[in-house]
């Protein structure tokens, strides 16, 4: 499952939590939050901190695997030399 925004990390928290049976306060007690926390979390709260969400998808025995995209160079940009197209312009025409 790829996880893009903190409504999909909720989501997999809850769906998960749901699979292994466990009400949220059985969680919550688990991980050492309140129900609430958890609540928020699987509603997606963007502002969580990230070492009380790793204990929770560990409790849920969820593992993150880190992958990067190929990186893509930009195109280069292309210059323009105003100087010499106004020199070439101004020169006699044979």
């Amino acid at each position: 499952m790829r996880i893009r925004t903190p409504a999909d990390l909720g989501a997999l928290i809850r769906t998960t939590r749901q699979k292994l049976r466990l009400d949220q306060l059985t969680l919550a007690k688990k991980i050492g939050v309140s129900r609430l926390w958890l609540v928020e979390i699987e509603k997606g709260k963007p502002r969580a901190e990230i070492g009380l969400v790793l204990r929770a998808l560990d409790a849920l025995h969820i593992r993150l695997n880190a992958t990067t995209r190929p990186h893509t160079p930009k195109r280069a940009e292309t210059t323009v030399d105003i100087d010499r197209i106004i020199a070439t312009a101004r020169e006699p025409r044979k």
